[in-house]
Formats: structure tokens, C-alpha cells, sequence
């Protein structure tokens, strides 16, 4: 049953509650970019990011896996993660493909590549329990959703992991998820032994589909994903993207999750809110819960840099580890008027 957004809730003695959802603290990593929060290489042990070696991802709110679907995807890049340090040219070219730096943000169209929800929880959830877990899934209909949801009830607990996420919004993978996203509420979401978080595009009627999500049983919003977006090399008109389009993530797009996040509030939308888009600093921490949201979220402002930049890894997490301390200890969400970061 849904429980009304609290203004200002005291932390539980297990973390942090958002309705139905128990977190560590009110910071937790996006999708994606930690893979599946352990992986098989030496190299990129955590998946893309090194910064996560110096990082101790158990004392985050939680940690969102890249989204899962009920069949291995090789999306437009790979499902394998045990790349060896001499492959790393080859596999830096792949990445060139899938994910590019551009202004102010990285775009991106790996196309739900992952391993399949029965390899995930075979073999990588098992080694991740120390960590608080967020299973972001996917599909293309409401009866993959419902598949995914009895997957994970089968192998998880109830309680074992934070919660659920859909991910009914991705730009990539090319479909138009708004012809499936009521079949997948009615569905789906009932059948689910964990809290359920709706994920929501800005190219779609969010507030619209919060309310959806709302009336369906469904915990909590993830606000925002990443917004369709193009480049083209200007010397030949070739899109940067194996796909054409990607999804736009990182500072460029902060601006807009900010006012998405705002706007669900203005609408009356009080169904918790985990925000994300371009979050790197304490400032953007507070500037997010001003705006209305009760978790942030870390994403590729974070936890991606130029492959140079890799070097800087160390130095990078000491900024990740101050935004990590600072949320930690803020135990009260702020109205529009005050903040205590």
C-alpha cells in the first residue's frame, strides 16, 4: 500500500525510508554505469567507471544495476565485462561507438546490452550482497515485465534489495515505450515482492505517467533518464552513435531534471523521487532537493571522464567521497525555503 511523501522523515534504524523504499542514505548510483555492481575483470572491476575503486559502493543509498532484460543483449556494444589490459585498445574503440563525451555531457546508445536476468542473478547478485540493491529492468512488453518480476521474486528475498526499478523510457533501444507503459503497471507492478520505481523520460508526459504510476501501486519515481539526442562528425555527417540517436546524460542536462523534478511537485505528484541528471557536487544535491526530490542520485557527471582523464581516477573519488559524507549526514529533507547540506 502507498504511503504519503513525508516532508520531513527521521531516518529508520536500517537507513533511510521513502515509502516503501529502504535506503542507506540518500544517495544512490544511476544505471549503467557501475555495470552490475561487481564484474569479472581485474580492469573495470566495477564495470566502465575506475573511479569505483576507490569508492566503497556498500555505503550508498544504493547501487542500480544496468537495466536487465529477460534475455541475453548484445544492445549496439557487448555483453562481456572480463576485458584484459591488452584488449583496452580494442575495447576503447568499441566504446567510441556507444558513448561519447560531447558538450557539457556524454551521449550514449549501448542499447540495453546485459547478460540476461538469469546470469545476473546467478552470478552477480550473489557476490553484491554487502551492497543495497536497485535491479533496473526492462522489455518491450508486459508480459517481459511480468517474467522479470517473478525472476527476481524467485531468486530475491523480499527485503534483500531496495527495490525494483522499470525502465520504460529508454531512448536506444528504439520503441516507443508509451504504447506498453499502462499494460506494464497493471501488470506487472502488483506482482512484485519489492517496492517498484518508475523511471521517467523528459520527451515523455512525465507527469502523466507519474500519476499513472501512482494510481498502479507503484513506490517511487527515478527522475530523470536521459534525453534523446544526436551528433553528427560536421566533416562528413556521420552520427557520433552506432544507433544515430543516444541518450544525452551529465551537466548539460541538470537544468532540465531539475525542472521535471519541480514540475511533479507542482502537479501534486508526492510519490517519493530519486532525482538524476548531472549531479556532481553538494550544490547540485541541494539544488535537487530544494526542487522537491527525497534521494539523489550519481550518474555519468560522476562517474565518467575523458579516457585520459581515467588517470585522475583517485582524485575524483575524493570529490565523490565528500558529496558521499555530506548526504550521509543529511537526515532531514529541506522544504523550498531552507537546506542544511
Amino acid at each position: 500500500m502507498l504511503r504519503s511523501r513525508e516532508t520531513n522523515p527521521a531516518p529508520a534504524t536500517d537507513g533511510v525510508r521513502l515509502g516503501d523504499i529502504v535506503l542507506r542514505n540518500r544517495l544512490v548510483t544511476s544505471s549503467s554505469l557501475l555495470g552490475y555492481g561487481v564484474a569479472n575483470s581485474p580492469l573495470l572491476p566495477y564495470g566502465m567507471s575506475p573511479i569505483s575503486l576507490f569508492v566503497p559502493l556498500s555505503e550508498f543509498g544504493a547501487v542500480t544495476t544496468r537495466t536487465l532484460t529477460v534475455e541475453p543483449r548484445e544492445g549496439h556494444f557487448t555483453t562481456r565485462d572480463d576485458w584484459s589490459l591488452a584488449e583496452l585498445p580494442g575495447l576503447l574503440k568499441r566504446y567510441r561507438t556507444v558513448l561519447r563525451g560531447t558538450d557539457a555531457g556524454f551521449l550514449n546508445a549501448f542499447g540495453w546490452c546485459n547478460i540476461g536476468i538469469d546470469a545476473y542473478l546467478r552470478d552477480y547478485y550473489p557476490r553484491t550482497r554487502e551492497q543495497r540493491t536497485i535491479i533496473s529492468l526492462g522489455g518491450f512488453s508486459a508480459e517481459e515485465f511480468v517474467t522479470l518480476v517473478d525472476r527476481v521474486n524467485a531468486a530475491v528475498p523480499a527485503g534483500d534489495i531496495a527495490a525494483v526499478e522499470f525502465n520504460v523510457s529508454c531512448h536506444n533501444v528504439n520503441f516507443d515505450f508509451s504504447t506498453i507503459l499502462q499494460d506494464v503497471l497493471d501488470e506487472a507492478v502488483p506482482r512484485s515482492n519489492h517496492p517498484v520505481i518508475l523511471k521517467l523520460s523528459p520527451d515523455y508526459d512525465y507527469v502523466r505517467n507519474a500519476k499513472q504510476a501512482a494510481k498502479a501501486g507503484v513506490s517511487a519515481l527515478t527522475a530523470i533518464n536521459t534525453v534523446k539526442a544526436l551528433r553528427l562528425d560536421p566533416r562528413t555527417g556521420t552520427p557520433w552513435l552506432a544507433n544515430r540517436y543516444g541518450g544525452l546524460s551529465g551537466r548539460a542536462i541538470k537544468p532540465i531534471g531539475l525542472r521535471v523534478v519541480s514540475e511533479l511537485r507542482d502537479a501534486g505528484v508526492t510519490l517519493p523521487i530519486i532525482a538524476t541528471g548531472g549531479i556532481r557536487t553538494v550544490d547540485d544535491c541541494r539544488e535537487y532537493f530544494w526542487a522537491g526530490a527525497d534521494a539523489v542520485s550519481l550518474g555519468s557527471a560522476t562517474w565518467l571522464a575523458s579516457y585520459p582523464g581515467y588517470a585522475l581516477a583517485p582524485i575524483k573519488a575524493l570529490r565523490v567521497r565528500r558529496v558521499l559524507r555530506a548526504v550521509r549526514r543529511y537526515s532531514t529533507l529541506p522544504n523550498r525555503d531552507s537546506a542544511s547540506l
